[in-house]
C-alpha cells in the first residue's frame, strides 16, 4: 500500500473489504476528503471518571467499574451535561489490516462548542491513537466543558483518519512544499510543522475573540445556525495587542496566518510547546485536502484557536507563536477537496464561532 493519510476512495475501499463497518451500514456524508465521521449509538453511559481500557482488557469489562447510570439515546435527544464524563458506544467497528493505524481528533465544531471529545478502544494505553491490527468496538469519550449539549444517535461529534506508514513530512521535506507552493502567507515558522501564531491585532476595529459564558443554556447540537451569539460567548476585545486569560476560561481566537492545504496533503493541529502550562491550544481536529487552497476555492484560511487558560493568568500577545500544523502526505488525491465539492462550513473562513450560532 502507498504510503500517506488514506484518501475518501481508498475508505470506501476498506468499508467494502468490511474492514471499517457499522450498523446501520455507513452513509455517503460520513466520508470526508482524508476522513471518516464517526456516529454515536443508543446509549450514554454517565461516567464517574474517563479511563482507558489498558492492555489486555476491554471497555465494556472496565465500565462496571466507572458506571454511574445510563440513558438511552433517542431521537428526541438527552441531555449530557456541563461538567460530567459519558461514554457512547459508536456504531462503527474497524477491523485493521497491518500497516494501516489511525487516529482519532473532534470534529471542527465540536472543539469550538468546547465538548470534550476522545475516542477509546479495547486494549487501548492512550485516547485517540488505534495501532495496526485491531479488532474492535470504537468508544467516544465526551466531557461538555462550556456548554450542556443535547444529542441524538447518529450524531457525528468525532473523526477518524487513517495512514499507511509513516505520512508526516519533516521539516526539510516541508521547507521544500513551502518553497514550490507557498503554505502561508508570510514568513514560514517551521519547526516540527509549521508554526502559527495569534491575531490579536485585527485588519478593522478591536474584536479578537469571543469567550464562553459560564451559564447558558443547552444547545441542540442539530441546530445550525439558531441560537444567538450573544446568549453564549462575550466579545473579547483588544486595543494593545495583549489580552489576559483567565484561569478556567475558554476562548475562541484566530490565527494571524492564513494557511494553505496542498491537494495531495493533509494536516493536523498539535500544540507548538507542551511546556507552556499557562495555557492551551485544543486539537481542532484534522485540516483537509483543500482547505485554503486556489484548487478548492480558497484563497488561504486562518485557524481558529480553542483556547483554554489552565492555573494562573496568562498575559497572550499578538504573534506569539501558539501551534503547528504537522503536514502529512496523501496516499493518493482524494476525490473531493474541502470546500470545493462537500459542504464546508470553514472554508475563507476568519474569525468564527461555531455553526450553531448566529451574530446579531
Amino acid at each position: 500500500m502507498t504510503i500517506g493519510v488514506l484518501p475518501d476512495t481508498m475508505l470506501q475501499d476498506m468499508i467494502t473489504r468490511g474492514e471499517i463497518a457499522a450498523e446501520p451500514a455507513i452513509i455517503p456524508e460520513q466520508i470526508q476528503p482524508a476522513s471518516l465521521d464517526l456516529r454515536l449509538g443508543t446509549v450514554a453511559y454517565r461516567l464517574r471518571a474517563s479511563f482507558l481500557a489498558g492492555k489486555g482488557q476491554k471497555v465494556s469489562h472496565r465500565l462496571h467499574d466507572f458506571e454511574m447510570h445510563r440513558m438511552a439515546l433517542t431521537d428526541d435527544g438527552v441531555v449530557l451535561e456541563k461538567g460530567c464524563v459519558y461514554l457512547v458506544p459508536l456504531m462503527e467497528t474497524l477491523a485493521l489490516p497491518e500497516g494501516v493505524t489511525a487516529v482519532a481528533n473532534a470534529k471542527s465544531s465540536t472543539g469550538r462548542l468546547d465538548l470534550l471529545t476522545r475516542l477509546i478502544t479495547d486494549d487501548g494505553t492512550e485516547f485517540d491513537r488505534i495501532p495496526e491490527g485491531y479488532n474492535g468496538p470504537l468508544y467516544a469519550e465526551i466531557c461538555p466543558r462550556s456548554f450542556s449539549v443535547l444529542v441524538r444517535p447518529g450524531m457525528r461529534l468525532n473523526q477518524i483518519r487513517f495512514r499507511a506508514g509513516q505520512a508526516a513530512l519533516s521539516d526539510a521535506e516541508l521547507k521544500i512544499l513551502h518553497q514550490q507552493e507557498p503554505l502561508v502567507d508570510g514568513p514560514a515558522v517551521i519547526d516540527e510543522g509549521l508554526g502559527f501564531s495569534v491575531d490579536l491585532k485585527p485588519a478593522e476595529g478591536d474584536l479578537v475573540g469571543y469567550r464562553a459564558k459560564p451559564h447558558t443554556g443547552v444547545i441542540d447540537i442539530d441546530k445550525i445556525g439558531h441560537y444567538p451569539a450573544r446568549d453564549f460567548w462575550e466579545e473579547v476585545r483588544a486595543s494593545d495587542g495583549r489580552i489576559i486569560l483567565d484561569p478556567g476560561a475558554f476562548y475562541i481566537l484566530v490565527s494571524r496566518e492564513a494557511v494553505t492545504i496542498p491537494p495531495d496533503h493533509a494536516a493536523e493541529m498539535a500544540p507548538y510547546l507542551a511546556m507552556v502550562g499557562e495555557f492551551r491550544v485544543h486539537y481542532a481536529g484534522f485540516f483537509d485536502p483543500g482547505f485554503g487552497h486556489g484548487a478548492a476555492g480558497g484563497t488561504g484560511s486562518r485557524g481558529v484557536l480553542e483556547v483554554r487558560c489552565h492555573e494562573a493568568p496568562f498575559a497572550l500577545e499578538h504573534g506569539q507563536v501558539v501551534g503547528r500544523l504537522v503536514y502529512e502526505r496523501m496516499a493518493e488525491e482524494p476525490r473531493q477537496l474541502y470546500g470545493k465539492d462537500i459542504a464546508s462550513n470553514y472554508q475563507g473562513q476568519g474569525l468564527k464561532l461555531a455553526k450553531h450560532f448566529r451574530m446579531g
